[in-house]
């Protein structure tokens, strides 16, 4: 009897005669394919001992023989960026599309299928931990120079990957903590057997929905359930470090509700600072602005449409129309102190000196102007003082620099976000956001090398 799952490194022909093994048509057929090309170009292997996947030792690991290869893996979170679809909905396609199986290197059986989709999660959990982004960036940078042209020339601009979260407003994260705290309050006298303190969350939860319910808010109003949210949260917070007091030897918390009353105590505090000051405009330090994602700082990004943006800042720099992440952080930085940087990040992946940088105004301080000008390096910026006649070919590459980034530069922001499930990172830890960001620009990378070379083959054709 086939086994569930077999790994296509394994096996060995069933039949004497090739016209039998359909399986080898399909192999063919995947090789020019898209995904086929995509996997000709990404160095898996590497990858994954990058990751810690490929132990050196010679003894079999003990326990239940894994469903993916160790470049498997690395494949799967690649297939799932590419076809931009839940874990549920990845499995369903890899129990039907024999290319998807092929590109993970791994043969299903039709009579038994994968049912259980959390191994995709638990996967990524897994790479995620251990996932080291400048070595794998190496990796890749070195597998794709042979399909790469004008290495000497950089362009840089940040953006935003945008979290799956509500718009947090003060009275939403503060009734979301509310609710926490009643919970675990709840819960914690329960395993007490004591009576559960009173409060007046049902009188206030019915002033927060019918707060909800409005169209517009008035500014007493808003103040008036600020007020009465932080009074409720506090009280509540009161009675469950009261019951910690009064019940020492016993576990009142588990594990878990722990760490969410933690968050929920330091976003009392700093919305009840923020209240008492009575300036609405007033900046907070390190602001948590949701409970299950702690992590998430407000990005300020000054744009018509969305002035402020929540999520991970990112600093990439663009080779020949293909991306690599610079720093990526969730804090907000300043993208223009990071231009020495990148020059150095770009030395190291390519090997060859930067002589045309492009970036936006934000870029163009005194430093990086000076910095460019000792080593010879010929940027987009606007030139200072008067315009002049003399120097109309280096105006004549500025200009181009400037119109290719403006075109290249924001077209695989749009690209990555439209076509590779970024616009929203839908996660729920931060190691795994940040691992999705990573294989979403480097699919949509690959991809456009897959493009290249589609054209030097059908060239070598004709």
């Amino acid at each position: 009897m086939m086994a569930k799952i077999q790994n296509l490194s394994e096996l060995s022909q069933s039949f004497s005669f090739t016209e039998y093994d359909f399986f080898d048509f399909y192999r063919r057929a995947f090789e020019r394919s898209e995904l086929g090309r995509i996997k000709k170009l990404l160095p898996l292997h590497e990858m994954a001992e990058d990751f810690g996947l490929v132990s050196g030792r010679r003894a079999p690991k003990r326990g239940r023989k894994p469903y993916f290869t160790p470049e498997g893996k690395v494949a799967l979170m690649f297939l799932k960026m590419y076809t931009q679809t839940s874990s549920p909905k990845l499995m369903e396609q890899l129990n039907g599309n024999v290319h998807y199986r092929i590109f993970c290197g791994i043969r299903i059986n039709p009579e038994n299928p994968l049912t259980n989709y959390k191994l995709i999660d638990d996967i990524a959990c897994e790479l995620a931990g251990k996932m080291k982004i400048q070595q794998l960036q190496n990796l890749l940078a070195e597998a794709w120079k042979p399909y790469m042209k004008d290495l000497d020339t950089m362009y840089t601009d940040a953006t935003c990957y945008e979290s799956e979260m509500r718009y947090p407003t003060d009275q939403k994260l503060l009734w979301e903590c509310c609710e926490r705290a009643y919970k675990a309050m709840c819960e914690a006298s329960g395993r007490l057997g004591i009576r559960r303190p009173r409060t007046k969350y049902l009188d206030v939860e019915k002033a927060n929905l019918g707060y909800a319910k409005q169209r517009k808010h008035s500014g007493s109003q808003t103040r008036r359930l600020t007020r009465r949210l932080l009074h409720l949260l506090g009280k509540m917070l009161k009675e469950i470090r009261k019951m910690e007091r009064e019940h020492a030897e016993a576990k009142v918390l588990t594990d878990k509700e722990r760490k969410t009353i933690d968050i929920v105590t330091k976003v009392y505090r700093q919305q009840s600072n923020h209240f008492e000051s009575g300036n609405p405009r007033e900046s907070i330090p390190d602001r948590i602005v949701s409970v299950s994602k702690p992590y998430v700082r407000p990005i300020v990004r000054g744009k018509e449409v969305k002035k402020v943006e929540f999520g991970a800042k990112c600093n990439n720099i663009l080779v020949d129309g293909i991306s690599f992440i610079e720093k990526l952080s969730f804090n907000a930085f300043n993208e223009g102190t990071r231009l020495q940087h990148c020059v150095k990040m770009h030395k190291r992946l390519f090997g060859v000196d930067v002589k045309k940088i492009d970036g936006d105004t934000g870029y163009a301080g005194t430093a990086n102007r000076d910095f460019c000008k000792e080593n010879g390096i010929q940027t987009s910026f606007v030139k200072r003082g008067r315009p002049s006649q003399t120097d109309k070919e280096k105006d004549f590459v500025r200009q181009e620099l400037a119109r290719v980034r403006a075109t290249t530069m924001e077209g695989s922001f749009g690209t990555q976000k439209e076509h590779y499930s970024m616009r929203r990172i839908k996660a729920r830890k931060k190691e795994t956001e940040i691992l999705y960001i990573f294989f979403g620009i480097h699919t949509a990378n690959a991809v456009r090398l897959a493009e290249r070379l589609l054209e030097q083959q059908r060239a070598k054709a004709a």
